[in-house]
């Protein structure tokens, strides 16, 4: 089957270059709010051959932009489900930063409801385990609105920041994609059997070390937390670190 070209929603998935579909082991990427697939772009230089790198882009972003972006998680994983079969054909894992670690893990969940092939690995970085959530979120009831949550969070380039017009138009998907994450609260409970390696960043104000190892519980199988150096977004350093575990781990 390795070698066979592979017809793929290129809406939702993006390859970054490489179309041969030789590779042993494939790996779904899963951006953060208010992100996009491109974040991913030069992961595709940074990893070994034998791993395909897999971008997923939501709806309402970059050349999804005229779409109407998901605001609720079920319906966002059900789309998801729906066109990813293809993409599921040899071992794969699940790599996600901030929200796009919470679309992984229920992306992951649906995959089982459905008897589909699960990953082999979840990679989640940057978000704090469900189980601390207590309906409060730090991009609610605030004085300066939701540019000042992105403000503060860092992560946003400066040419966007400095410019109104390009920022206006980053805060409805990133509305959409927080309000994903504050509708959801789904708590299963049955836990997945898939071992998650969780990263978090020293410096989180959010994630810290001590909530994103609440991930733990979420799996019957082996669980890693790996302290990277940074704030939420992560730094080149912190980045090098989780490119580098990540390919080993799937050697």
């Amino acid at each position: 089957m390795y070698g066979q070209a592979l017809d793929v929603d290129r809406r939702w998935f993006k390859r970054f270059g490489r179309t041969d579909d030789t590779a042993r082991f494939r790996l779904l990427c899963f951006h953060h709010a208010g992100g996009s697939a491109s974040m991913y772009r030069h992961w595709r230089r940074l990893l070994p051959e034998r791993i395909d790198l897999v971008a997923v882009q939501l709806p309402g972003r970059s050349d999804r932009f005229t779409e109407r972006p998901h605001e609720r998680m079920t319906a966002l994983v059900d789309d998801l489900a729906e066109v990813a079969g293809p993409l599921l054909d040899r071992p794969f894992a699940c790599f996600g930063i901030s929200m796009g670690s919470r679309v992984a893990w229920t992306f992951a969940h649906a995959l089982r409801d459905r008897s589909m092939p699960r990953p082999a690995r979840l990679y989640l970085a940057c978000d704090a385990a469900p189980a601390t959530d207590d309906g409060t979120w730090p991009w609610q009831n605030r004085a300066d609105g939701l540019e000042g949550y992105v403000r503060e969070m860092g992560g946003t380039p400066p040419e966007v920041l400095s410019q109104p017009e390009l920022l206006q138009a980053l805060l409805p998907a990133l509305h959409a994609d927080l309000t994903v994450l504050d509708t959801h609260g789904f708590h299963p409970e049955v836990p997945l059997a898939v071992p998650v390696h969780a990263f978090a960043a020293a410096d989180d104000p959010v994630a810290t070390p001590e909530r994103v190892g609440g991930w733990r519980t979420e799996t019957t199988a082996d669980f890693r937390l790996h302290v990277v150096p940074g704030g939420h977004f992560l730094s080149a350093e912190a980045e090098s670190q989780v490119i580098t575990t990540i390919a080993g781990d799937l050697a």
